[in-house]
């Protein structure tokens, strides 16, 4: 049996821990001496040690006595701890990014790239872009549609960004959250009973799939599967036909919107990815579109800000990335 001094000299810790230790029930007595001091058996010493192990990973005491009582809590605890670190380190990095950003600029950019970083959460949240996509997607949509809109559109933060990729996210950030005149639900002029926007989602797709080595190989845009595809997506969500007449309807109807490529280009810069984005390959196959139907080249990144205002042969409430907003 060992004292509490002898307990603390052999295990190389104070007397003060061993007591803080005891206190909170983590090393339990062995029995007291006749004058009421504190004595330990020497299992004490191993699991001493073991606090002492745990502590040192940064676990709290309350994790710690998890772990002392059940046998199968480790695991859980580690992971957790894992989880904690991992968002801890990407607040870091995305810290030291941001700051390399406003030291590599000139002092007329440093006040608003600091009001766009400011904005931003650490490690930062894409809440915000997801709630503009879904605001903008057709009412009628189905959720899984929409789930898989918004996992598109949104491009995740990287783990360890440059500084250039900081600053497009916070770009992207103040888009999507910023007060924008004309945003408002444009109000439909000619409704469509018939207009089945789950079918051009789907068709838009696949499309976008299919053009999607041709975008990443940098190669012209043309005629092809994916153009028909593309097409008949449009096509099909309104009972037409795929004919000549409502490919160049069609093609007038495609008109670029700079501020929702500008969105585009910002998550392209965030992906840092050769695979291009749904805009990339929305914009391909527009202008292949234009060229096919004898039309000048429209090349656009998402839908028309007043699709719902449009006739029944623009793109409405359909393309796989929405440009409703006039944001």
């Amino acid at each position: 049996m060992w004292s509490i001094g002898e307990l603390a000299e052999h295990a190389g810790v104070t007397v003060k821990t061993v007591r803080f230790y005891s206190d909170r029930g983590l090393l339990p007595e062995a029995g007291r001496s006749g004058g009421g001091h504190r004595r330990y058996g020497p299992e004490a010493l191993d699991r001493l040690r073991l606090i002492r192990s745990l502590r040192t990973l940064d676990l709290p005491v309350t994790e710690v006595g998890r772990v002392l009582e059940q046998e199968d809590a480790l695991e859980d605890v580690v992971a957790g701890r894992l989880r904690e670190l991992g968002s801890q380190l990407a607040a870091l990095r995305w810290r030291e990014a941001a700051l390399q950003l406003l030291q590599d600029c000139t002092p007329e950019e440093r006040a608003d790239r600091l009001r766009l970083i400011g904005a931003v959460g650490t490690p930062p949240s894409t809440a915000a872009l997801a709630r503009f996509w879904r605001a903008w997607l057709p009412p009628r949509l189905p959720a899984r549609l929409v789930s898989v809109v918004v996992d598109h559109a949104v491009p995740q933060p990287p783990a360890a960004p440059a500084p250039e990729q900081v600053l497009a996210f916070a770009r992207l950030h103040a888009f999507a959250s910023g007060p924008c005149p004309g945003t408002g639900r444009p109000v439909a002029r000619r409704p469509e009973p018939d207009y089945r926007p789950d079918v051009l989602f789907d068709g838009l797709i696949e499309a976008y799939a299919l053009a999607a080595p041709d975008v990443r190989a940098a190669r012209p845009p043309r005629e092809g599967e994916a153009l028909d595809c593309f097409v008949s997506a449009h096509a099909r969500a309104r009972g037409a036909r795929d004919t000549p007449a409502f490919r160049r309807a069609l093609s007038s109807q495609l008109a670029a919107e700079p501020r929702i490529d500008d969105y585009w280009r910002l998550t392209a810069v965030v992906r840092a990815s050769p695979d291009p984005t749904p805009g990339a390959a929305d914009a391909w196959l527009c202008a292949a579109l234009g060229s096919g139907s004898g039309q000048t080249a429209l090349v656009s990144a998402a839908l028309h800000p007043h699709a719902d205002e449009c006739p029944s042969t623009s793109r409405s409430e359909g393309s796989a990335q929405v440009r409703r907003s006039e944001a």
